[in-house]
C-alpha cells in the first residue's frame, strides 16, 4: 500500500480469545506481512466487566496506559479522553495488548480502546439509532431491549471520538473500521454517517441468521443447503424462503454490512449465504478471504512422542494402549456437529475389531468456563473423572450431559474404539487431572493425533479442524466447512491424503423434486443421509491411516506441505490486503450512490 492505514478492528474478543476472530485477530497480528502492510493497528470493545483493578483490565498480555476507572494516565491522549467521558459519560480503559506466535516468535502490539457504556448518555445513541433508521432502515426499537444490540449501539458514537481523539482520522492517511461480525456493524454505520471519510469492511467470520436457522431445524446443513441452492435458482431470498427475519436483530445489523466499502467472507458457503439475505448483496463488493491455519514443520521423532505421551494417558485411564488417537478440539455448539463422530466410529469400530487394532477419541468441548484445578482433582479421585461424569455442576453441564448421554451409549456397544469426553480448557496435567503424563502440553493433542474430526452442520471457516494437519494428521472435514473450499483451492481441485470432505447434503435418492420438498427434510431423512455418509467416512479414514513409520513420516510431509500454502502469510498476501485495498480505493460518492 502506498499510504500505511490505520486499521481498526471492532470485536467482542478485544482482550481475549474466546473463537474464531480472536484466533485471526492474532493470525493478522502475528504476520510480518500484515505489520509492514498495516501502519497502525486498533482493536475497540466495551468493557464487559468494570470488577478487577488495573492489571486485569486488558487481559495477561495488556498494559493499560489510561483507565478512568483505576486513576492510571501514562499517555499524552488523557485530556482528549477525559472530554469524551464527560460528554457520552463514559469510562475509557486505553493501552496496548501483545499478540505472539508460538512457534515463529513474531509479536505484534496492537492498541486497545476499551468504553464502560453501562451509564452512556442516551441522546447521542438516540441521534444514532435515528439517523440508522433513515439511511440504512434500521429500526433499533424492536430490539433496544436485548443487551447484545443495545451495547454494541451505545459503543459507537464514543468509539469514533476515540479514534479522533488519539489521531487515528487523519486526512494524510486511510483509517478502516473493520466490524468483526454484527458487533461492530454500529460503529461501522456511525463512521459511514461521519463527516470524515472512514472506509468500511465487514469481516464476514459467519451469517448469523443463516446460522440460526441450520442449528434450529432438525434437518440441518441437508436441509439448509440444499434449499439455499434451490432458492438460488429461483431468485429468492431467505425472508421469501423461511418467513421474515427482521424480528431477529443480527439479521438488520448484517443486512446493513451491504453499505460497508467492502465484504471479506471467510468461506465459499458464506458468499452464497450473504447473496441470499436480500438482492442488493448480488451488487456488494464480497470478497473470498479464507482464515489462515498453522504451519509449522515437525520431524516423525517429535510427532511419536506426542502420539505416545496420548497413548500413555489412555493406558493410564482406560487401561489399554491404543493403536490410534483420534481428537475433536471444539467448542460445545449444535453446530459442531460432534454425534456425527460417533457415528462415524460406530463403522470403525467393527473394521478395529475385525483387524485387531485400537484407538481413543478424545474430544475436548466445553459450553463453560474453566473448571478449577481443585475440582478436577476432586472428581477424578472421587468418581474417575473424564472417563466417567456427574451432571451438575462442576462437572457437566446441560449441553454437556446430552453429549455424553451419546458417549456413554457408543461405549456401552464399542468394543476396539472408546471415547473419553473431556469438558475442560487445556490439556495438561494441571488442567485435568493427575493422571495426564506430567510432560504433557496442550500442543501434544495436535502433534499427536492421527485423526482429527470436525464435521460441523455450520462452519463458515474452521481452523480447529485444520490444526493437526501440518503435523501428519488426517482432517475430517464436512463439505460445508469454509477450510474445504480453502483445501481445494490450494490443490486445484485434487484429492489431498490427508483431508476427507463428508458431503452431508448429498442427496442420494430421488423424491426431493422441489424447494418445498427439500424443506421437508427432516431428522429422519437426514439421520438415513448421516449413515450413509459417515460409512463411507469411516472406511476412507481406515485406508489413509498409516501403517508404518514410513507411511507416518510421509503423511507428516504432505501434510506439512498443504498446510504452507494456507498459512496467515499466504492468506494476508491474496487475501487480506487486497480486501483492505478495495475498500480504500471507494469513493465516497460512490457509496452514496449505492445507499441511495
Amino acid at each position: 500500500m502506498s499510504t500505511k492505514p490505520t486499521v481498526v478492528h471492532v470485536t467482542h474478543e478485544a482482550i481475549g480469545k474466546i473463537g474464531g476472530i480472536g484466533a485471526v485477530l492474532e493470525g493478522l497480528f502475528t504476520s510480518e506481512t500484515y505489520q509492514q502492510e498495516v501502519g497502525r493497528n486498533i482493536l475497540i470493545s466495551p468493557l464487559f466487566s468494570t470488577e478487577g483493578d488495573v492489571s486485569t483490565r486488558l487481559g495477561e498480555w495488556g498494559e493499560v496506559l489510561y483507565s478512568s476507572l483505576d486513576g492510571m494516565i501514562k499517555t499524552s491522549y488523557f485530556s482528549s479522553f477525559r472530554k469524551i467521558e464527560d460528554t457520552f459519560n463514559v469510562n475509557i480503559v486505553y493501552g496496548r495488548r501483545t499478540f505472539s506466535d508460538h512457534f515463529s516468535s513474531v509479536k505484534g502490539c496492537p492498541e486497545v480502546i476499551l468504553i464502560d457504556i453501562s451509564r452512556i448518555e442516551e441522546r447521542p445513541v438516540n441521534e444514532l439509532k435515528g439517523r440508522m433508521f433513515q439511511e440504512f432502515g434500521i429500526r433499533s426499537d424492536l430490539y433496544e431491549n436485548l443487551w447484545e444490540y443495545e451495547q454494541y449501539m451505545r459503543l459507537a458514537p464514543p468509539a469514533i471520538a476515540a479514534l479522533k481523539a488519539i489521531g487515528a482520522a487523519k486526512h494524510d492517511a486511510p483509517t478502516i473500521i473493520v466490524s468483526h461480525e454484527f458487533m461492530g456493524m454500529p460503529t461501522a454505520l456511525q463512521a459511514i454517517l461521519d463527516p470524515f471519510d472512514f472506509k468500511t469492511v465487514f469481516y464476514a467470520h459467519e451469517v448469523a441468521p443463516m446460522r440460526r436457522i441450520v442449528e434450529k431445524h432438525l434437518g440441518h446443513d441437508t436441509m439448509f443447503y440444499n434449499v439455499m441452492k434451490s432458492a438460488k435458482e429461483n431468485n429468492q431470498s431467505v425472508n421469501e424462503v423461511f418467513g421474515d427475519q427482521n424480528h431477529f436483530f443480527k439479521f438488520a445489523l448484517v443486512d446493513a454490512a451491504r453499505h460497508c466499502d467492502n465484504i471479506l467472507a471467510v468461506g465459499d458457503y458464506v458468499v452464497e449465504e450473504l447473496q441470499f439475505m436480500a438482492p442488493e448483496f448480488q451488487l456488494a463488493d464480497i470478497d473470498l478471504t479464507y482464515n489462515g491455519i498453522p504451519s509449522y514443520a515437525i520431524g516423525f521423532a517429535e510427532k511419536q512422542q506426542s502420539k505416545q505421551r496420548l497413548q500413555q494417558y489412555c493406558s493410564n485411564i482406560l487401561g489399554y494402549k491404543p493403536d490410534f488417537v483420534f481428537t475433536h478440539v471444539t467448542r460445545m455448539t449444535p453446530s459442531k456437529g460432534l454425534w456425527r463422530d460417533l457415528r462415524v466410529l460406530e463403522h470403525m469400530d467393527r473394521e478395529f475389531t475385525t483387524e485387531g487394532r485400537f484407538a481413543v477419541l478424545f474430544v475436548l468441548s466445553t459450553e463453560t468456563g474453566k473448571r478449577r484445578n481443585c475440582d478436577i482433582y476432586d472428581m477424578e479421585a472421587r468418581y474417575n473423572w473424564p472417563v466417567a461424569h456427574r451432571e451438575g455442576m462442576p462437572d457437566l453441564s446441560g449441553g454437556e450431559a446430552a453429549f455424553y448421554t451419546g458417549v456413554q451409549e457408543f461405549n456401552a456397544k464399542s468394543r476396539n474404539i472408546k471415547v473419553v469426553y473431556i469438558n475442560q480448557f487445556g490439556f495438561d496435567r494441571e488442567c485435568c487431572g493427575h493422571r495426564v503424563p506430567p510432560d504433557v502440553e496442550f500442543m501434544d493433542i495436535r502433534k499427536g493425533s492421527d485423526v482429527e474430526f470436525g464435521q460441523s452442520i455450520y462452519e463458515p471457516f474452521g481452523i480447529a479442524q485444520l490444526e493437526p494437519l501440518s503435523f501428519g494428521g488426517i482432517c475430517v472435514l464436512s463439505n460445508v466447512c469454509g477450510c474445504a473450499g480453502f483445501v481445494k483451492a490450494v490443490t486445484g481441485g485434487k484429492d489431498a491424503r490427508n483431508v476427507i470432505v463428508a458431503d452431508y447434503t448429498q442427496l442420494n435418492w430421488d423424491g426431493w423434486y422441489d424447494l418445498e420438498d427439500l424443506q421437508q427434510i427432516g431428522k429422519d431423512a437426514r439421520d438415513r443421509i448421516e449413515h450413509q455418509i459417515s460409512e463411507k467416512v469411516a472406511l476412507e479414514i481406515c485406508a489413509r491411516l498409516p501403517k508404518n513409520d514410513d507411511e507416518t513420516a510421509s503423511m507428516i510431509a504432505s501434510g506439512y506441505d498443504l498446510a504452507k500454502h494456507m498459512s496467515w502469510e499466504v492468506v494476508v498476501n491474496n487475501y487480506v490486503l487486497k480486501g483492505l485495498r478495495k475498500a480504500m480505493q471507494k469513493s465516497r460518492q460512490g457509496r452514496i450512490h449505492l445507499r441511495a
